[in-house]
């Protein structure tokens, strides 16, 4: 990560003739391969451009959360080409300072601790809604609006379009939040909230129910076991401000 107390340490490098992003898909992924390859100094990614052997690339270190990335210099040391027009690309770190791979282990125990300053919190949301444009609308805006905040928070969001899609999958995935439309296809937001409150599994799942329906969804949602409601139109804001309330209950 780009902190004083790493760039200060780092003697000069060739200047490196790209620089590639690493997305690791969570901070679990990110941490097995510091430990098992990058510690090693050597790391293996897929890419969609053409590199050659010898070529001086920068890394740009990353997963969901993170703040800020962490920045590796090295050296393509092999190339091979896998499906399609993806490559395959083996690159050897520069050979660091010790006191660099200390600051640089310090920095990865403090992510392997959870450190906030280093990690936005990240709430699940399964958003339970039919209208496909509130959907994009939510998805979008909370992760820009959450992003974009001075105290950052990551939105990663699923959706299904009734109540029975949200159902299975509750059965296949976990989830911090589950929002609700109480008017739904196939199986409408008030029964998915009752049969949710019912099974051991979620009894103790957050759920914010949202509805154009005024008092009777109100009174409807909250006696089926919904945790707030929300009405529509929904403001963003709201909505941002009832996830953060969340998140500091949950985590």
């Amino acid at each position: 990560m780009r902190d004083d107390s790493v760039k200060d340490t780092r003697s000069p490098r060739p200047r490196a003739d790209m620089v590639l992003k690493v997305d690791y898909p969570s901070a679990a992924g990110f941490l097995e391969d510091y430990t098992a390859n990058i510690r090693q100094g050597f790391i293996i990614i897929r890419i969609g451009r053409k590199l050659a052997e010898g070529d001086h690339v920068e890394l740009l270190l990353s997963f969901p959360g993170l703040l800020s990335p962490i920045s590796l210099k090295g050296e393509v040391r092999w190339v091979q080409e896998e499906e399609l027009s993806d490559l395959g690309v083996g690159v050897a770190l520069d050979e660091q300072a010790p006191e660099l791979w200390s600051a640089l282990d310090s920095l990865v125990d403090r992510i392997r601790q959870g450190d906030k300053t280093l990690i936005a919190p990240t709430l699940r949301v399964l958003v339970v809604e039919d209208n496909p444009h509130l959907v994009r609308l939510l998805s979008d805006g909370l992760s820009t609006c959450g992003k974009r905040s001075s105290e950052p928070i990551v939105f990663e969001t699923r959706h299904a379009a009734n109540g029975k899609e949200a159902l299975d999958l509750l059965e296949s995935e976990s989830f911090d939040v589950l929002l609700v439309d109480m008017y739904l296809p196939v199986m409408d937001g008030e029964t998915l909230i009752k049969k949710a409150r019912v099974d051991p599994r979620w009894t103790q799942l957050p759920i914010v129910a949202i509805s154009a329906g005024g008092k009777d969804a109100r009174d409807r949602s909250l006696a089926a076991g919904a945790d707030f409601f929300l009405d529509k139109p929904l403001r963003l804001s709201d909505v941002l401000a009832t996830m953060r309330h969340l998140e500091s209950t949950i985590h």
